[in-house]
């Protein structure tokens, strides 16, 4: 299966789940920028329940900005903010030492573009899953596609479809109860090694 989808800060489950099912994947990196979505956001499980954690960007006052070219907003130091509340989340998840050396830098690294920067956190999430998927970048928007599956609706945050994933154990279980799709890191902090296996047993459908 080949699919087509954006690059996302640390993808939720569902894109990883078309990924780890993929043959190869295919980023759309030619389209237009937009407010309420995964590409400068993602979700994690903190101590008093879902938490967003949103990378601040400069918006021009243009109409149209290519996501290619959108910058990131540094001033605002939120790689501190995001890693302080990544171990606040998750320091006591069965997992987290194991990767905690080769996600940290990720937050001490100069990031200019939030798109580089997107890329960057993904290829070093598979490493942590030693999940090796053949990966090429678009060239060209096209709104239809053929010959690919179209994962490009899962970067709405705002218009998210439910899904239906098996549960796995997440830190703060007993307090708010099951939260699904959120990011990639839940998954690998609370289950580690498996989470490959986790997310080639789900299947998800392109719209």
């Amino acid at each position: 299966m080949n699919i087509l989808l954006h690059p996302t800060y640390f993808p939720n489950i569902a894109h990883f789940v078309a990924i780890a099912n993929a043959d190869h994947v295919m980023f759309e990196l030619d389209d237009n920028f937009l407010k309420q979505t995964y590409r400068n956001r993602t979700y994690i499980y903190g101590a008093n329940g879902k938490l967003a954690l949103n990378i601040p960007v400069i918006h021009t006052q243009k109409n149209r900005q290519k996501y290619r070219d959108v910058k990131i907003f540094n001033e605002s130091k939120w790689q501190d903010l995001h890693w302080k509340s990544l171990l606040s989340a998750y320091r006591t998840s069965p997992f987290f030492e194991f990767y905690e050396d080769e996600l940290q830098p990720l937050f001490h690294m100069k990031a200019d573009f939030i798109l580089d920067f997107n890329l960057k956190c993904f290829d070093v999430i598979c490493d942590c899953l030693q999940l090796d998927v053949p990966v090429s970048k678009s060239e060209i928007y096209q709104k239809t596609i053929e010959n690919k599956h179209d994962f490009r609706f899962l970067v709405n945050a705002k218009k998210e479809q439910p899904l239906e994933f098996d549960t796995y154990t997440q830190v703060f279980n007993n307090k708010h109860g099951f939260i699904p799709n959120l990011s990639i890191l839940d998954l690998l902090f609370n289950e580690g090694p498996n989470a490959v296996n986790y997310l080639e047993s789900q299947t998800i459908t392109p719209q």
